[in-house]
């Protein structure tokens, strides 16, 4: 169901939001009401309020002050905590961006990535921004605000002991990856004759990670993003490599990513959409994107369920 509110009252409720903060980041409900805005900082990238889109946003969400964010940590470079403890990462930022934009405060609250869906269900969040693949299984439950478009990538061993240069290698492997992520669906739907890949799928993308170190897989694969980070950042670069596929340079199966909401949430939805549209126009989106080491995996603008259509 659509809910709008008025202009007069959702300029009001921003006027007071940023004169007296409504919630912080990590966690929803009333404990995180008295812990002040979440807004960008330091060198994070900012914008300006736009009433006009303030004015989009449903009733409930105006009454309650916030809008509660579901997103995995760690998961860089999509989101992860720095030195102090902060949520930093595409996704966070981007976050804080979307609110600042719609003149509402943001709680972003840590959620393992197999439980964000049934977060918005229980109406403990509101929006996921966590990385997620927009899939037409997905879409069933959800509508996306797609934010990244791109493929996914092979991590190995350094030297790549096993010889993997391309995805067909990975029948007869074992490969890691987190669960309920749309990789582990594809992996077990390749053609690999009597031969299948062995998925091992593991609580969070850290784990899938260090199952490849440890020896217990032969590959992990992540979104491109996700792999590209991990490679240059664990151990000074020297752990994993980048599997290369000649047939896919930017990364195989191609898909957009984006943020995640209920399909009753029409308003919310467009509330959103329009949003990161101001944001994609006025290049904060791309300095985002180019901050976190993704610039590559930008979208042109801001669409609905476009993974429908891959």
């Amino acid at each position: 169901m659509a809910r709008t509110t008025t202009l007069l009252g959702a300029a009001a409720v921003a006027a007071a939001l940023v004169l007296t903060g409504c919630s912080g980041s990590g966690g929803a409900g009333a404990a995180a009401a008295a812990a002040g805005p979440d807004l960008p900082i330091g060198d994070e990238v900012s914008t300006t309020v736009d009433p006009a889109l303030t004015a989009l946003l449903p009733d409930d969400i105006v009454e309650k002050g916030r809008i509660d964010v579901a997103v995995d940590i760690p998961f860089p470079p999509m989101a992860m905590y720095d030195d102090t403890n902060r949520e930093v990462g595409f996704d966070p930022e981007l976050g804080r961006l979307l609110g600042q934009k719609l003149g509402i405060d943001v709680s972003l609250n840590k959620q393992a990535f197999d439980s964000v869906i049934p977060s918005l269900q229980a109406g403990n969040n509101d929006i996921i921004m966590s990385g997620m693949n927009d899939t037409p299984e997905r879409q069933e439950t959800l509508d996306f605000v797609d934010y990244t478009h791109g493929g996914f990538a092979i991590l190995v061993a350094a030297g790549n002991p096993k010889g993997i240069t391309t995805q067909a290698d990975l029948c007869g492997t074992t490969v890691s990856v987190q669960k309920a992520t749309v990789q582990g669906e594809l992996l077990r739907a390749m053609d690999c004759g009597s031969d299948p890949v062995t998925v091992t799928e593991l609580p969070s993308d850290l784990d899938a990670q260090t199952a490849l170190r440890a020896g217990k897989s032969d590959a992990y694969v992540s979104d491109a993003v996700v792999a590209e980070y991990v490679a240059a950042t664990t151990a000074d670069g020297e752990a994993f490599d980048v599997v290369r596929d000649p047939e896919n340079p930017a990364g195989f199966n191609p898909v957009y990513s984006g943020i995640g909401l209920l399909k009753d949430d029409a308003g919310l939805t467009e509330a959103i959409r329009q949003a990161l549209q101001a944001l994609i126009d006025e290049g904060t989106y791309q300095q985002v994107l180019d901050r976190n080491n993704i610039g590559a995996y930008a979208v042109a603008s801001a669409e609905v369920n476009q993974g429908a259509a891959q």
